[in-house]
């Protein structure tokens, strides 16, 4: 009984409610910040401990490594058990070691491989050449989405629909694959759940077998489960079992990957649940937090509702910044970080959060302009990540084609037929003659000795993007490298291509923003210099780029600033956290106003974002920001419409209209965009849309809509003529 009531110490009722449930299955409303880990790990640790069931009696599943790992280490502090061999673990990390002991019953072999996803994808494009699948019209890695999306829906080939000859097609590459996979004896991460569950639906022994081992399943994250685990589960439970469900409705982020927020509802149905134990009291943040969280998420609706409440106090209001465009708005949260600093504040302890990955840009340079420390977390640096590095490599051989670092980069980046063999002689070329590569492969070229057509290809390349760039802006140069050279084209075809394609389209805004910069008397905007000055500053902005990339890196162990997405920062908290580009358009994404039930998941995001901040948060929005090379003005952020004034403080009077980086650039009036983002407007010609966006300038001003079949259309503001739905 002693250790019973210390593993019970200091819980708070609610937590001691769920820990303590009689036999039956459970749904534990987990909010954030309640302590949900130690509710888990505490309800097993109760089980074994009371006698109800043996280390080994039961299963917990997790979303990562890293939190079943924790868990375990957590069990081992509370009893003295051995928690080696316990099924803790990841959904793939527990069907693979059920696969493993029924290999035989579930057609695999006893040494079957798993397929990571680059490899997945080469056997897709193996199998699509066999069968002369013309690879543009049936884009490789959209085969693959198509055939893993179908596994998470429990759907083998033969079960899919097809509608016409395109649907036909994916669904007999999908069949020969199967067919590949099984000849091969190798199993993709889809296929470890799908496969689990198919042997477990058709083998009722081994079923029965789980079913009397694992009395008490326990699940956290629920809110992400997708279609096929849930039913996974469902199998595993039987009727007499016990589902103990953790999860927060509210926290449910990661639809584009197919968690299903509505299994949370089903699961209340199936298992008859007659406990929903709602974990509300907060031991992260202050009050004044959590309020503005609270008034966020009531506007979703089908919530199953809860509320976060904390007893630390009301702390220090929601600070907002309206900044005059990006600029101004990093330079903001610079000086903060400074003031915070200054008086003791750790920089590990501050947090930058933005909806995508092309905001970091600016917020990056302002941070190394200031020489503060910084980590990107769960990604790389702007000028680190890969795109961007193969965009810079074709600017830097238009400005030097002799370099060989950046040819040996993009040689056959986008893929243009040139192998390892024609690699290699060229390399043998340059070392004979004593020249760079490209001279070597102009030799080649020119002795009509290039080996095929792809290194001919490259050279004309090369030689057209180096006529092109002559008298151009540094801007217009980036966006050469971007398109010419085929990287937008070849990242269009990619799953997550957009977000590639958003950092391409974030460099020409870093160009521009270099080029209206005082970095001298080299300055090319009008484009009637000489070109050896547009490439004296395209060099010294190559110069700026890989001191970025390079300097200032926090090093391991040393405090820094954390650069995340908001998606990242799930399960993450920080003493002071900064939300910037709250506009209507990028928080909520644009994309949000045309999928369904995209606005509510957008909400939930944010929810996510305001509560990770434990004492201060500031949220901030820019009346105009560059992105994709474009000025775009900025309407607020509905989700600051849904807070309290009460709960605000603001930092500054709206501004009136201020010069933005560009002289011949300005504010227009609120008047200029009179329609809100996300707004339903009636065209004449093109019927009902949604405003996605503005772009242009005040003399100049466009509006984008999305008008469904007809597609998105951008619109002369001045002419468009709309009627507001």
């Amino acid at each position: 009984m002693e250790t019973q009531s210390s593993i019970l110490a200091g819980l708070n009722d609610k937590q001691l409610e769920a820990v303590t449930l009689p036999h039956q299955s459970a749904l534990i409303l987990a909010g954030a910040g309640s302590g949900k880990t130690r509710v888990l790990t505490t309800r097993i640790a109760w089980l074994i401990q009371t006698g109800q069931i043996s280390p080994m009696g039961l299963m917990a599943v997790t979303f990562t490594n890293k939190a079943a790992k924790e868990m375990l280490t957590r069990l081992t502090s509370m009893l003295p058990i051995n928690t080696r061999g316990m099924w803790v673990g990841t959904f793939h990390g527990l069907c693979n070691r059920l696969l493993r002991a029924h290999h035989r019953e579930a057609g695999l072999p006893s040494t079957f491989q798993i397929l990571d996803t680059a490899d997945q994808l080469s056997a897709i494009k193996r199998i699509m050449k066999a069968m002369n699948v013309d690879d543009e019209k049936f884009v490789p890695k959209q085969v693959q989405g198509y055939i893993n999306g179908c596994k998470e829906e429990g759907l083998r080939a033969h079960a899919v629909d097809a509608y016409d000859a395109h649907s036909q097609k994916l669904r007999e590459i999908y069949e020969e694959y199967d067919k590949q996979c099984n000849r091969e004896g190798v199993a993709d991460f889809a296929e470890l759940l799908l496969r689990c569950y198919e042997l477990l639906e058709r083998d009722a022994h081994i079923r029965g077998h789980y079913q009397n081992r694992f009395k008490y399943i326990l699940v956290d994250e629920f809110q992400d489960t997708n279609r096929l685990q849930y039913l996974w589960l469902k199998l595993l439970a039987g009727v007499d079992n016990c589902m103990f469900a953790v999860g927060d409705d509210d926290q449910s982020i990661y639809g584009f990957r197919g968690a299903r927020v509505g299994n949370m509802r089903d699961f209340e149905a199936d298992f008859n649940v007659q406990n929903i134990v709602k974990l509300e009291e907060n031991y992260r943040s202050h009050s004044n937090i959590l309020d503005a969280a609270n008034a966020i998420i009531s506007h979703n609706k089908n919530r199953l509702g809860k509320n976060l409440w904390t007893s630390a106090g009301a702390g220090e209001p929601v600070r907002v910044y309206e900044a005059y465009n990006d600029t101004d708005e990093a330079q903001f949260i610079v000086d903060e970080i400074k003031m915070l600093h200054a008086e003791g504040a750790a920089l590990g302890s501050i947090a930058l959060l933005y909806r995508s990955n092309a905001q970091s840009r600016i917020l990056e340079h302002a941070l190394f302009s200031a020489s503060l420390p910084y980590r990107v977390y769960g990604g790389l640096r702007f000028f680190e990540r890969a795109e961007i590095k193969h965009a810079l490599a074709y600017m830097r051989l238009i400005a030097n084609a002799n370099d060989d670092t950046a040819l040996l980069r993009v040689i056959n980046f986008p893929a243009r037929g040139i192998g390892a063999r024609s690699l290699e002689q060229l390399q043998e070329g340059a070392r004979q003659n004593d020249c760079s590569l490209w001279q070597a492969a102009i030799n080649k070229v020119g002795n009509g000795k290039a080996g095929g057509k792809g290194i001919e290809g490259f050279v004309a390349l090369i030689r057209d993007m180096i006529d092109q760039a002559y008298g151009i802006t540094l801007a217009e140069v980036a966006e050469l490298a971007t398109t010419l050279s085929g990287l937008k084209a070849h990242y269009q075809n990619e799953k997550e291509g957009e977000d590639r394609i958003a950092n391409l389209e974030e460099l020409v805004t870093a160009a521009v923003a270099f080029t209206n910069q005082d970095f001298g008397n080299h300055n090319n905007v009008d484009g009637d210099a000489d070109f050896s000055s547009g490439q004296d500053l395209m060099t010294q902005f190559l110069t700026h780029a890989s001191l970025e990339a390079g300097e200032h890196q926090a090093d391991v162990g040393r405090e820094a600033l954390q650069l995340m997405t908001v998606h990242a920062s799930k399960g993450l908290e920080f003493k002071t956290v900064f939300i910037s580009g709250l506009e209507e358009g990028l928080f909520p994404h644009e994309q949000a106003a045309y999928e369904h039930g995209g606005l509510e998941e957008e909400r939930r995001l944010m929810y996510v974002a305001v509560t990770r901040a434990r004492q201060r948060l500031y949220l901030s929005h820019a009346q105009s920001r560059m992105l994709h090379g474009q000025v775009r003005y900025g309407i607020p952020s509905r989700f600051l419409d849904e807070i309290p004034e009460e709960l605000l403080k603001r930092l500054n009077t709206k501004p009136t209209a201020k010069v933005y980086a560009s002289p011949s650039i300005q504010t227009s009036s609120t008047n200029a965009y009179p329609y809100k983002i996300g707004q339903s407007v009636r065209h004449a010609k093109f019927g009902e849309g949604v405003v996605v966006s503005y772009e242009g300038n005040a003399d100049n001003l466009v509006i984008k809509i999305n008008f469904g079949r007809e597609g998105l259309k951008t619109l002369a503001m001045e002419y468009a003529r709309l009627e507001k739905i």
